[in-house]
């Protein structure tokens, strides 16, 4: 092992002195817990939508949230 030597560190006003190879892991495995929690997925609150009956109105709602491309822009690409 390496960097075992004592340093003085100071973070957020505080001054500590410790071995290099205990804060590099503390440092180290702090970075990777953020990171984690950073990532982590997040739960949507789901949103009370009505269900409709009418085959045309669901087509019309389902098209116009999930397409973001206008009749003219599917017109050129087709």
């Amino acid at each position: 092992m390496q960097n075992t030597s004592e340093t003085e560190f100071v973070i957020l006003g505080v001054s500590a002195i410790v071995p290099k190879i205990t804060m590099l892991t503390t440092i180290s495995v702090s970075g990777f817990l953020l990171g984690v929690l950073v990532s982590w997925p997040r739960r949507r609150k789901s949103r009370n939508v009505e269900h409709r009956d009418d085959d045309q109105e669901q087509g019309y709602f389902t098209k116009r949230t999930n397409d973001t491309l206008s009749d003219e822009d599917r017109d050129y690409i087709s």
